[in-house]
Parts: structure tokens; sequence; C-alpha cells
């Protein structure tokens, strides 16, 4: 199992990746972040660092506190909803684990429910 350090290093990593992906793509920088996707990947980060729930969650989404301010939590959905389903071309094995961990959630989640 892996320790709560790497599970959170992790989804920051994928996070990161996700950002990087958007900002290329959508503001067209060819190196390093524009001065909003910066913003937006430090204060993800640091949200990850103070996840009170990192240790028993799998993604955000699935999570019942949202630590996001609304203006941020909007931005990282508008990027997650671009780069998600491109991440299959940029990360393969990174998205089809994500894939996986999602069902999974899902699965303990309605389980849960019953």
């Amino acid at each position: 199992m892996k320790s709560l350090h790497d599970k959170r290093e992790k989804e920051k990593q994928i996070v990161s990746l996700m950002i990087d992906i958007y900002c290329h793509k959508n503001h067209h920088t060819k190196h390093g972040l524009c001065d909003k996707c910066q913003k937006l990947k430090e204060y993800s980060q640091h949200r990850s660092d103070l996840c009170p729930f990192m240790e028993t969650k799998t993604f955000c989404s699935n999570c019942k506190v949202h630590c996001y301010k609304q203006d941020m939590r909007n931005e990282i959905k508008k990027v997650m909803r671009f780069s998600g389903p491109r991440m299959i071309f940029y990360h393969p094995i990174l998205a089809i684990s994500h894939v996986i961990e999602s069902w999974k959630e899902k699965r303990i989640i309605k389980n849960e429910t019953k």
C-alpha cells in the first residue's frame, strides 16, 4: 500500500500534468505556464498538502468536503474537463489507472449507501 506522502505526491503530479496540458493547448505557452495557470497549480498543490482526507479519499471529486475556493474550483473543473480526455494521449498509464480507481471508488460509494 502507498504511503500517505506517495499518494499526495502522485495526486499533485497528475493535477500538475493536467494543468500543463490545459495551459499549453489553450494559452499556447511553449515553456512554462501563463500566470493564471501557474497560480492554479500552486493553489492546487497547497490544497493537496493541507488535505485532511488524503488517507481515505481517492479523488477530490469524490470528497464530501470541497476545500477549493469557488473561483479556483471552477478553474480546476475547466482544466479537468479539457485535460482528462487528453491524458490518454500524453500519459496513458496514468489515465488508465485513474479510470480504474474511479470505477473502484464509485463501486465502494454505491455499496456504502445500500
